[in-house]
């Protein structure tokens, strides 16, 4: 492929959800883009939100989320303990999966309109199973019932999703909270996770949590059948 080694990056956890070539660019410059014209693959480019987009879009990509970083450390955080809320090490993973499945609407691969929903599932189950698999995932239960997962990388949490009959009910900051003091009793000093600007109901529960954002991106993408 032309256009550089190091100003391109294979991912192949999307490649496996997606079954197609799939990359992310890493210097945004008219020698990449050009350089990937009729090069067959996906294609990821996250910038920052005030750079200038005109080269993308010359280039054929498309905007489709912009994502935040919340960060909050050990005096920031804002716990809410529950009496209720309980935490599984060893859940299986297809109960996991059970709740991961058609969770993240507001993921950029299901924004993506030339990406069946199907495979942006996909991907998501699929990193649901890495994580299981690395033991890096719990389960968090409310009155003994399995009601959301959190998975985690070190201190960043990558992967959260609260079951569909436990949504609504308010006790998301509850499940949220167990999961981060779990992650800063293991040693960690600052949490940081990723969400989309878009996704406002996250955004306000990290927030409640004492939260704060940071490093704001912009993501395009483009798709060469």
């Amino acid at each position: 492929m032309n256009g550089g080694g190091s100003a391109l990056r294979e991912t192949p956890w999307d490649k496996a959800a997606l079954g197609i070539d799939t990359f992310e660019i890493l210097t945004v410059s008219e020698e990449v883009l050009g350089g990937i014209a009729g090069q067959p693959g996906h294609y990821t480019a996250k910038v920052d939100p005030l750079s200038d987009k005109r080269l993308l879009h010359e280039h054929g990509f498309y905007y489709c989320d912009t994502l935040l970083e919340p960060y909050a450390d050990r005096r920031r955080f804002i716990e809410f303990p529950h009496d209720h809320v309980g935490l599984r090490r060893e859940v299986p993973v297809d109960d996991l999966l059970e709740i991961s499945h058609g969770a993240f609407a507001h993921g950029r691969f299901h924004r993506d309109f030339q990406i069946d929903r199907p495979l942006a599932d996909r991907r998501y189950d699929n990193w649901l199973r890495q994580l299981h698999d690395a033991g890096t995932v719990f389960g968090l239960s409310f009155d003994e019932r399995l009601a959301a997962f959190f998975g985690y990388t070190g201190s960043r949490i990558v992967l959260h999703a609260v079951a569909r009959e436990f949504q609504g009910q308010g006790l998301a900051r509850f499940l949220w909270s167990r999961g981060c003091r779990e992650l800063f009793d293991a040693g960690h000093t600052e949490l940081t996770s990723s969400v989309s600007a878009a996704n406002v109901a996250v955004v306000n529960l990290y927030a409640s949590l004492g939260f704060r954002f940071r490093n704001p991106l912009d993501v395009y993408h483009r798709l060469i059948p």
